[in-house]
């Protein structure tokens, strides 16, 4: 029979010995790793996360859409402005077959693929509306639409919110969710829900101030004012000759009846009637009034004076502390008649949004102050205020510091949790970049330079013309642009920030 045999120069498998070496291999693989990374100082930046948005850009004499990575998504085709109402959907409105003698327009609705969408309307537009300083936005999560001559509103998804039965739909300009209706030549409130909260029975509609829940000043066919609350209540009944664009403390009304300006509250009563040339504002319980083109604070109960009318301006800031100019210098006095802050500054505004005030030198730079007067930062120039992430950035000395809201100095690192990259300076005062851990990815090369943006990209400056790098620290634009007209300086991809920010949009002129 057949049976195996075993060659004598044949040797037995020793598991151990396999083991052994494969242990050493791995130490001297993990040693060889170690010593090159101590050896090897350049860091390895990572792409950042990019939330995405759409931007109309204007190139060649036609406009087109990119998407926040650069990436193009609607051609250059188009003549006129791409209106894109919310920058995080793929709604592009396009104006087409424009008529400049008469006026008249089409417009096509385009989404991410280029597809016409909402085609059952003769136009499709976003809502302007403007702010005190004419800055533009559009009413968020809706569409002005028409069919027959007639307009409504749609939202975003096409769902009908007010049906197409109104001649003009407009913005009550500077105020949200307020949207005023015209109807056989009178004019109503509708809200960004569609519901109507004022009827077509009115002459002229003004918001009595920025807060819509504030009301609206209506004005009747006899010219006759009066208020109505959002609420839809009436708060003032139409009997007064002017009401001013003013609100205090829940209940008080600056009315004008004849030739005199007066204090009215909801429940009738009268206040400061025939006292003063002009009545200014209403602040909590006390008004600013004007006397012989000077400016005071009278307490409304009893019509007592708390600042005299000795000053050129006053208006209100916060808690019970007015802002007041006397010779061109500004201060701070309390409703006491208390002097707060000295007459020495040439502007003074109180931040709201961040519950500071900032006081501005003779050499443009400010003093920032807490609600208790105390100078926080000074000789400081305010680069950025972001409420959304609650933080100053100011330039001191020609160095870039972060803050919070409660002045609490913070790192870049800390402040722009998302960057890939951060701004440094070297002590010759050139710029270049940094990772989280300090280590230099971009060399001291720049001029100037700007943080990375939330779109991954960090404006840089050379021999007085501006480019970018991306969030690997790679050179994505060339310093080749001339922005020295541009407020602000930013790139998604080879597009730069156009110079109207009211307009927004980016170029590559």
């Amino acid at each position: 029979m057949s049976r195996g045999k075993r060659y004598d120069g044949e040797q037995k498998l020793n598991v151990k010995k396999v083991f052994a070496v494969i242990i050493a291999i791995a130490v001297i693989v993990m040693f060889i790793i170690g010593i090159s990374k101590l050896f090897n100082t350049e860091s390895v930046t990572q792409e950042k996360t990019v939330a995405l948005k759409y931007f109309p850009v204007y190139t060649e004499g036609k406009w087109r859409v990119i998407d926040s990575r650069g990436n193009t998504i609607i051609r250059a085709e188009y003549d006129e402005y791409i209106v894109i109402p919310d920058s995080t959907k793929p709604i592009f409105i396009c104006t087409v077959n424009v008529n400049y003698d008469d006026g008249t327009y089409d417009t096509k609705v385009l989404n991410e693929k280029g597809e016409e969408i909402l085609t059952d309307y003769d136009t499709v537009e976003a809502i302007e509306n403007y702010d005190s300083s004419n800055n533009l936005w559009y009413e968020s999560g809706i569409l002005k639409v028409s069919q027959n001559g007639k307009y409504g509103i749609i939202d975003m998804n096409g769902s009908i919110l007010v049906n197409c039965e109104y001649d003009s739909i407009s913005a009550l300009k500077g105020v949200t969710n307020s949207l005023l209706t015209e109807k056989d030549g009178k004019y109503g409130i509708v809200d960004n829900v569609g519901s109507v909260i004022i009827n077509n029975e009115y002459k002229e509609i003004k918001p009595i101030s920025e807060q819509y829940e504030n009301g609206y000043i209506v004005v009747d066919e006899n010219d006759k004012y009066g208020v109505i609350n959002y609420t839809k209540t009436v708060a003032l009944e139409n009997k007064y000759d002017d009401i001013k664009q003013a609100y205090g403390n829940g209940k008080y009304y600056i009315v004008k009846e004849g030739n005199d300006w007066k204090i009215v509250d909801t429940d009738g009563n009268e206040f400061i009637s025939e006292e003063y040339e002009n009545i200014v504002s209403v602040n909590g319980e006390n008004a600013v009034i004007e006397e012989n083109n000077k400016y005071g604070v009278v307490s409304i109960a009893d019509n007592k004076a708390i600042i005299n009318p000795d000053y050129d301006s006053i208006s209100y800031a916060t808690g019970s502390n007015y802002i007041v100019s006397q010779d061109g210098k500004y201060g701070v006095m309390d409703s006491n008649g208390n002097k707060l802050v000295d007459f020495n500054y040439t502007n003074i505004v109180y931040r709201s949004v961040a519950n500071f005030y900032e006081a501005t030198n003779e050499d443009y730079t400010s003093d920032l102050m807490d609600t208790d007067m105390n100078v926080r930062l000074s000789n400081v120039i305010i680069s950025e205020l972001n409420t959304e992430s609650g933080y100053l950035k100011v330039r001191q000395n020609n160095e870039y510091k972060y803050y919070n809201f409660r002045f609490e100095e913070r790192e870049a690192k800390d402040i722009l949790s998302s960057n890939t990259l951060f701004l440094s300076q070297n002590e010759e005062g050139k710029y270049g970049f940094v990772d989280r851990n300090g280590n230099v990815i971009v060399n001291y090369i720049y001029d100037d330079a700007r943080e990375q943006n939330d779109y991954g990209y960090a404006s840089v400056k050379k021999d007085g013309l501006w480019g970018a790098i991306n969030s690997r620290g790679e050179v994505a634009v060339a310093p080749s642009y001339n922005l020295d007209n541009n407020t602000l300086v930013e790139f998604i991809g080879n597009w730069h920030l156009g110079e109207d920010l009211n307009l927004y949009y980016f170029t590559d002129k």
